[in-house]
């Protein structure tokens, strides 16, 4: 066996060939553009060019009729909202409302349902399906179903309550002192359904070797939850804050439907619309409302946002 002697040869580092780069192809790159411009034409046809409208408008004075009566007003519509405009400060209180009871009834409620059906019990799947049906209903659409329940004269709340039909029935969607409560449980039988799969979600993927480390540690089922379990879901608990934000702001369909948004139970969405839509309308202060709606929900999404991408860079 012969050993080559050549230094050029025995001091060369083998070289890996390059990697060929394949080029795309005119077809390629069309689907490419096709599959980034459609999307992103739909998202500036319906989300941003309205959105900088609205905002300009909420500078402005017009009837919504013709272009030529448009007049600049400065603050004023903001003005006028904030000092003169009676049902704006209560539809902020009922925003409000609506949020801290979503926060603490229904998000908890969605997370008791989640670890109880983690456990897995038998026909978990069946109670899974049953407590997510809501959430694949339109608000609207719930809003009707429980007016089955709530009808003054034939609901069912007053049939078992014994007042159905007699004048000490309870107009619970028609009194405004009580109202707003009954549309809040109607929406809470939505959302806690799908704070529930989010939190199975998170609980399925939790490592179960904190579960055993935890009860090495001679921690029982509540400790190990709330000490282990419930700090590494983080991330879903910064999904479902953001999303119960989210779902207080919008809250719009259930209110239109029982009552327009009147009668003690306005909310900043359904101001919107009555100023936008219908008679009397008031383009300036609808298109103002909508920006004071617009940079309050900004704010949970800004915080999901910095929150991701802080965590992306950490990694």
């Amino acid at each position: 066996m012969s050993v080559s002697t050549n230094p050029s040869a025995r001091g060369r580092k083998a070289v890996a060939p390059a990697r060929r780069v394949r080029r795309l192809s005119r077809r390629d790159k069309l689907v490419l553009g096709l599959m980034v411009g459609i999307p992103t034409l739909i998202q500036l046809v319906l989300v941003w060019i309205p959105t900088l409208m609205s905002v300009g408008l909420s500078f402005t004075r017009w009837n919504g009729l013709e272009l030529t009566d448009i007049k600049p007003a400065g603050a004023e519509n903001y003005q006028f909202i904030a000092q003169d405009y009676p049902p704006f400060w209560p539809a902020m209180q009922h925003n409000v409302l609506w949020l801290a009871f979503l926060a603490f009834v229904a998000t908890p409620l969605g997370l008791l349902l989640a670890v109880l059906l983690d456990q897995n019990i038998r026909g978990t799947r069946i109670y899974q399906s049953i407590f997510f049906a809501p959430v694949m209903l339109s608000l609207a659409l719930i809003g009707i179903i429980w007016q089955l329940f709530y009808n003054r004269d034939s609901g069912l709340l007053n049939f078992v309550l014994g007042t159905a039909g007699t004048p000490q029935a309870v107009d619970w969607f028609g009194d405004s002192s009580v109202n707003i409560w009954a549309a809040l449980f109607a929406a809470t039988w939505r959302h806690a359904g799908y704070v529930m799969i989010l939190y199975l979600a998170g609980l399925k993927g939790v490592d179960p070797t904190l579960r055993e480390a935890a009860q090495i540690d001679g921690a029982n089922s509540v400790q190990t939850f709330f000490q282990v379990i419930f700090p590494a879901m983080r991330p879903v608990n910064v999904i479902i804050i953001v999303i119960t934000v989210i779902e207080s702001l919008r809250a719009f369909d259930i209110v239109y439907v029982i009552n327009r948004g009147t009668n003690g139970l306005e909310l900043i969405s359904a101001l919107v619309i009555q100023n936008l839509v219908g008679e009397g309308q008031v383009i300036g202060i609808g298109s103002a409302l909508a920006v004071i709606l617009l940079v309050i929900s900004l704010i949970p999404i800004t915080f999901y946002l910095s929150r991701a991408f802080g965590k992306d860079k950490e990694a």
